[in-house]
């Protein structure tokens, strides 16, 4: 997998101070997107086990401060199998830092893939849904489009029924 930056104190993608991973390459391809520069797979640097460590090793130093990891893109979930290593790895580290993805694809798609589902039980707070254009609204907290939605991840398969957050 590659990667485009790490954001190492980012204040605006999830509650709390985050470190945020910006994947590299996305399938989507929305029409309006302001990550374009993320859609190719063959750009950006390779996310070697060093740069993991280099996020964990960072948010330990901090643990006061910072409240967990945020995945960005690019999708997340289009590099879903190269990532599940690293979380899982980052959530036996830092058990009680919380993880928010964003992507394009829905729950309900995330969940019929056996790599993107695994990927997803790892972390706590999922933004889906494809950016669209015409349902643009800067108001939103966390989301660029008003069909996007603020999952509750580990409190859905609880239930059985997916949880919304009012942010």
């Amino acid at each position: 997998m590659n990667y485009a930056k790490i954001s190492f104190n980012d204040t605006v993608n999830g509650e709390g101070l985050r470190v945020t991973l910006w994947c590299q390459g996305c399938t989507h391809k929305c029409e309006g997107c302001h990550n374009q520069q993320l859609w190719s797979f063959n750009e950006g640097k390779y996310f070697s086990r060093q740069d993991g460590i280099k996020i964990i090793d960072y948010i330990k130093e901090h643990d006061d401060f910072i409240q967990g990891l945020s995945l960005l893109g690019g999708e997340p979930m289009d590099n879903a199998k190269d990532l599940i290593k690293f979380i899982k790895e980052f959530k036996k580290e830092l058990p009680n830092k919380d993880i928010w993805v964003w992507s394009g694809y829905t729950f309900e798609e995330i969940v019929k893939d056996d790599n993107k589902l695994e990927l997803l039980k790892l972390c706590d707070v999922l933004i889906d849904g494809k950016f669209i254009k015409e349902l643009k609204n800067s108001k939103l907290k966390f989301k660029g489009s008003g069909n996007q939605r603020t999952i509750n991840i580990q409190e859905s398969f609880g239930k059985d029924v997916i949880i919304l957050l009012d942010l």
